[in-house]
């Protein structure tokens, strides 16, 4: 089986949604975010809740259920980060991983040219290779759902492959044909 890393902004809704989908799946799975620090909404547009990648989803959850709970309940938060309390401890930083993936699946057009940037400035001393695919998926609860459902789909197409190298040009242009509400971009990059 391969190893998959799920990658958005700020590992909050996302990449958790598809890391909460293939971890009850089987699939062996990690999430980061590529952000420098964790956003998300708060009071006001121009009031955003800001938090260190590594603060526990638990503490955020209790901070914000404390702060607002009807409006946190209201606009989803706490149902997200009541999910993301239960599949891992905290969000995590694409960039002080250390972890080699088969497979890394971004959320978003600047987290992957983020991720394949990174890649390249490591050195690329391993020479071991990994699929990196975008799955353009807008940021939002409903968007994140289906786009956790389709990342599940890429993941059954790719694992169903004796050879993904070989086979995944075709991987995604069938799941292109399936699923045309989801933008792809695909490079290989090295560890």
């Amino acid at each position: 089986m391969a190893k998959y890393a799920v990658i958005c902004a700020s590992n909050q809704n996302r990449s958790m949604e598809a890391h909460h989908v293939l971890n009850k799946k089987g699939f062996s799975v990690k999430s980061y975010g590529t952000g420098s620090m964790v956003r998300l909404p708060g009071p006001a547009i121009d009031k955003p809740n800001i938090y260190p990648f590594g603060t526990p989803y638990e503490q955020v959850y209790q901070e914000l259920k404390k702060q607002d709970q009807q409006l946190y309940t209201q606009n989803g938060l706490l149902s997200m980060l009541d999910r993301n309390r239960k599949t891992k401890d905290a969000p995590q930083r694409w960039h002080e991983s250390g972890d080699l993936f088969d497979v890394i699946i971004t959320c978003e057009e600047r987290c992957f040219d983020s991720v394949v940037e990174d890649l390249t400035n490591r050195g690329q001393t391993l020479n071991q290779s990994t699929h990196v695919i975008n799955v353009e998926i807008k940021d939002n609860h409903e968007d994140a759902l289906l786009g956790g459902r389709a990342i599940l789909q890429l993941a059954q197409m790719i694992e169903s492959s004796n050879d993904i190298d070989a086979d995944m040009d075709g991987i995604i242009e069938e799941f292109t044909l399936r699923n045309p509400g989801f933008p792809i971009l695909h490079t290989v990059a090295y560890f």
